[in-house]
């Protein structure tokens, strides 16, 4: 009782650091109750704890004993797992070395022990409270699709893609995707160019080769089970309200057209990779991919919704995500 009195008399502060390719945005909202008093957000040319970043979250951490730094992970050993049994989950990950977390039931998420300590110990001085997935976000961010039929759900960010493919709410595939490792899936493609044939033997057993390290985050740390964000609005599946959204999309987050073909095509080219991993790996459930929602953290061109339909004959839907704001309220839930 006493402790939700002195609660009551400071603001909770939440801060959130997404980190690049070579700055960190780290957005900063105030609240009392429900009510957000103040944000601010700063983008720092490092993608560590400089002096100027841990100046700035210091002058809100400061004002309240009630603050939590929510980072969004983007380690290369993380992943999901489309299962919850402790029997099961050798066959995706190596158990021993990573903190792993059952989400509602149905599907795993993990990142390496190693990795969580290398993140905490990046913030000296302030701490970080939790460590997000960003399978997570995209769960919570199209939760209103999940339950429909087969399709796949892509997280764009500067450097990295975190995709997955849910059926009825069930975790079929995920991978979490090094936008450096681009040369990689293009000569995968290109040595195993039969496997573009989209049709499904369910009979063929491969090789595990070809999937070395599925990634996605954890909220780890304090983190227990992360509760679904606030529903967002359903997209309209008419083609005149596309056009629409997608020009509203251009205004709001332009993008350098030049810069992005070339940025979206190396992004095709790993979705486009992990696709056919999903369908040649045997030990994932086979279901044929039709729709792509893809939730844009970066401000991708119409070329990647472009080469997604024409290339792979895919349904795609894109939607501005901001990431800042997303690890902002799932954060605030877990409080």
């Amino acid at each position: 009782m006493l402790g939700k009195f002195f609660e009551s008399l400071y603001l909770k502060v939440f801060v959130n650091v997404v980190v690049g390719h070579a700055k960190s945005t780290v957005y900063v909202e105030s609240c009392k109750g429900e009510e957000v008093i103040t944000s601010d957000q700063a983008t720092f040319e490092t993608t560590t704890l400089n002096e100027k970043m841990e100046e700035f979250i210091s002058s809100y951490v400061n004002e309240s004993p009630y603050h939590y730094v929510s980072i969004l992970d983007t380690s290369n050993d993380q992943g999901a797992a489309p299962t919850c049994s402790k029997l099961d989950l050798p066959d995706y990950f190596e158990i021993e070395g990573a903190k792993s977390i059952c989400n509602a039931g149905k599907w795993t998420y993990y990142t390496s022990k190693a990795d969580i300590s290398r993140i905490k110990r990046s913030y000296p001085g302030i701490g970080v409270d939790f460590i997000f997935s960003p399978f997570v976000l995209l769960s919570d961010f199209f939760k209103d699709k999940l339950d429909s039929s087969t399709a796949m759900y892509v997280l764009v960010e500067e450097n990295y893609l975190s995709l997955c493919v849910f059926e009825n709410s069930q975790l079929l595939f995920a991978e979490h995707l090094n936008m450096e490792n681009t040369h990689d899936s293009e000569e995968l493609l290109i040595d195993d160019s039969s496997s573009v044939d989209l049709e499904l033997d369910l009979d063929t057993s491969i090789d595990d080769d070809d999937l070395e390290e599925l990634d996605i985050l954890d909220g780890f740390g304090d983190i227990e089970d992360l509760d679904a964000i606030e529903d967002i609005n359903e997209f309209s599946e008419s083609e005149d309200a596309e056009e629409a959204f997608n020009q509203e999309e251009k205004e709001e987050f332009p993008v350098n057209e030049s810069e992005g073909f070339n940025e979206d095509y190396q992004r095709f080219l790993l979705i486009q990779s992990a696709v056919n991993n999903f369908y040649k790996d045997a030990k994932y459930k086979s279901a044929f991919v039709e729709v792509a929602y893809i939730a844009d953290g970066v401000g991708v061109s119409g070329d990647l919704k472009r080469y997604l339909e024409e290339e792979m004959y895919l349904s795609a839907y894109v939607r501005h995500m901001d990431l800042n704001h997303e690890l902002c309220e799932i954060a605030k839930r877990e409080v």
